[in-house]
């Protein structure tokens, strides 16, 4: 394929295009960022959707819009609190890079977006596909998108036979879009061609029977539907064990945010650190702590209240005693086990020990980060999903 395929002409891009609308008019989906053409909310919507379902995004979005109606509001907010408002979405550098852009827009260009994609694209966290999101929904200027859906969509039409994804095979779709793309109804189009790849041109088990696009599908024509695109290459599974220490001193835990240049950069944390499996071999969870799922604890007794007995805890293993120490430069020796969650962050499978160490002695270690918080101040930070559900445990012990 070229810049199309070459036995497509003007005709077949005009007779698509109609396709695509008329099916549009009739189905498009109700959306709650699609009420308005504010660049604003289409900004925020496209963000929180990129890895992330159009269901899950919808609550996030209503709430985010509602603490903060438009881009000023967002500049002049704590980062902490765009952070917690994102809990549970994930990916959180999208978040942290709509916060910057937010003060970029707001101090640079007076709070108004720009309108071509080209100077969208100049924004930190937005990308080709982004910038022609705003470009066409918003202002509906003709700008090229390419994303999940589309990415198989047009990859089907055009019956691509080489990775879509790989340099050339992402050259090729670009322009293809660019090519394709309505000069009337740009917004519409590019919202339609979306709505019909998530809706009718699945992934498994496409609906070509219903497609308002078969007759001008290449793929349907020669019965490749089914292994066009070419499909992505697994990426390989590793597995890690981590250890989450909430060092217990009165009624307050240690924390601390996450640098940088770290994951979950700007998110804060109970002492966490990866180990070995001969490190928490002798780290006991009863199996009724143990959940793939977040699924609530029942009965869960009070952390080290006055009705524990010290025979009821356990030995810290001296190497975690002394890491914990390193990390912290407090002392801690005995635990009680809280949960042990089992959950996926991009190629990497964890495993998660959720403990309560009661803090013995020693001085924080100056320059680590490490603070003490109360409980309350434990509901106000943002915490990864896995902290969130560690730190709800721990509020319902007293």
């Amino acid at each position: 394929m070229s810049a199309y395929p070459k036995d497509l002409d003007q005709g077949w891009r005009r007779r698509l295009r109609s396709r695509v609308l008329r099916w549009y008019d009739q189905n498009g989906r109700k959306l709650p960022w699609r009420e308005s053409a504010d660049p604003y909310r289409i900004w925020v919507s496209e963000i929180m959707l990129q890895q992330t379902t159009v269901t899950a995004v919808v609550p996030y979005f209503e709430r985010f819009i509602e603490r903060f109606p438009d881009v000023r509001c967002l500049a002049e907010a704590e980062q902490d609190q765009v952070l917690r408002l994102w809990e549970g979405l994930g990916y959180y550098s999208r978040a942290r890079n709509l916060h910057k852009a937010a003060g970029v827009i707001t101090r640079d260009m007076d709070a108004r977006f720009p309108e071509a994609a080209d100077e969208l694209k100049q924004l930190p966290g937005i990308g080709p596909y982004t910038a022609g999101a705003i470009s066409s929904f918003a202002f509906n200027r003709p700008a090229a998108i390419l994303e999940a859906n589309t990415l198989r969509l047009y990859s089907r039409l055009t019956e691509l036979d080489i990775d879509p994804r790989g340099t050339e095979g992402q050259k090729k779709l670009w322009k293809f879009a660019g090519w394709i793309v309505s000069r009337k109804r740009a917004a519409d189009f590019n919202q339609a061609v979306m709505d019909i790849g998530s809706q009718v041109c699945r992934p498994i088990d496409p609906k070509c029977s219903t497609c308002p696009l078969m007759p001008s599908c290449k793929s349907f024509e020669e019965g490749r539907q089914s292994e066009i695109p070419l499909a992505k290459p697994k990426p390989q599974i590793t597995d890690v064990t981590e250890v989450s220490i909430a060092v217990r001193k009165g009624n307050r835990f240690l924390m601390r945010q996450y640098a940088d240049n770290e994951r979950w950069a700007g998110l804060w944390d109970f002492v966490r650190f990866e180990v070995s499996d001969e490190d928490v071999a002798n780290v006991q969870i009863p199996e009724r702590r143990r959940a793939k799922a977040m699924a609530a604890l029942p009965g869960q007794q009070s952390l080290f209240g006055d009705d524990c007995e010290a025979e009821s805890l356990s030995l810290l293993p001296p190497s975690l005693t002394k890491r914990i120490t390193e990390l912290t430069g407090t002392m801690v020796t005995s635990y009680e086990p809280i949960i042990e969650i089992r959950h996926a962050v991009t190629r990497y499978r964890i495993r998660l020990l959720c403990l309560v160490c009661k803090f013995e002695d020693g001085r924080l270690k100056q320059g680590a980060g490490y603070q003490w918080c109360s409980r309350n101040q434990l509901r106000d930070l943002p915490l990864s999903t896995t902290g969130r559900r560690f730190a709800a445990l721990l509020d319902s012990c007293r």
